[in-house]
């Protein structure tokens, strides 16, 4: 998944959850408010991803009549096209509910700075560059994942092959006139 899409997947959840703790409503949302954060949808084209919807809905519909009565295909293409034309107009209703629930989650003066920010060069470059640099970064990431469970395992290894090598290892009798270990006299191996 892009960063773009995650952030507005991120701000998106962030601001639905937001929207349903607090118990504004749109009448409650000052119309500034509100206005900005239309701005930042559009900065953020966070409604964008769901363009689709209404064309993919009036397609698999049409699929759907077609299979099941093809003697009146024209008729089913001609009839969807012109009902989903009809709807479009609806879309305007998704574009006030998310303001809805970005101005609820978001204060009107958060809304305009992340507006001026995506708007802004950086902004729009992050929008457009911001995948490629994940899915590099994720790149970068699994690489020093693995390298770093290869050194960790390696190490490890290592020591736990010293350990059982010392575990290993016959006792040697200490030679003649070092102390002998706590507890034992010279030459007894208790």
């Amino acid at each position: 998944m892009s960063l773009v899409v995650r952030v507005r997947h991120l701000i998106y959840a962030a601001a639905t959850v937001l929207a349903l703790a607090l118990p504004a409503s749109a009448e409650d949302i000052a119309d500034s408010h509100l206005k900005a954060a239309r701005t930042a949808i559009d900065a953020l084209n966070a409604t964008d991803q769901f363009d689709g919807i209404l064309p993919q809905a009036a397609a698999a519909l049409k699929a759907e009549l077609i299979q099941k009565n093809p003697d009146l295909q024209q008729a089913i293409l001609r009839i969807v096209d012109e009902k989903t034309l009809a709807l479009v107009p609806r879309r305007a209703d998704l574009e006030k509910e998310a303001a809805s629930v970005y101005a609820r989650g978001f204060t009107e003066e958060e809304l305009t700075a992340v507006a001026a920010f995506y708007n802004s060069a950086a902004g729009k470059k992050l929008l457009t560059e911001g995948p490629i640099v994940t899915r590099e970064l994720i790149k970068a990431a699994e690489i020093w994942q693995r390298g770093i469970a290869r050194d960790l395992a390696q190490a490890v290894a290592e020591e736990l092959s010293k350990l059982t090598a010392a575990q290993a290892a016959p006792v040697s009798p200490a030679p003649e006139g070092s102390p002998a270990p706590e507890g034992q006299t010279q030459g007894s191996s208790n």
